[in-house]
């Protein structure tokens, strides 16, 4: 019983808590403030892929592997 208690908490924390943001940007009007975080995490990935393109760059040029 007290495992499914855990798992209750975890869930009950997870749907109450943390999504309430995106409940909140679900209910606008705007497209464009609904897409933020979306347009946020291609921007993190991009920056990413490239800053990975540069050090595969870097150790190409040096003969490592």
């Amino acid at each position: 019983m007290i495992a499914n208690n855990i798992f209750k908490a975890i869930g009950d924390f997870f749907t109450n808590v943390l999504f309430q943001p995106y409940h909140a940007l679900r209910s606008m009007d705007n497209w464009w403030l609904q897409s933020t975080i979306s347009w946020i995490f291609i921007a993190i990935t991009f920056v990413a892929f490239f800053y990975w393109l540069g050090e595969l760059k870097k150790y190409k040029k040096a003969g490592n592997e």
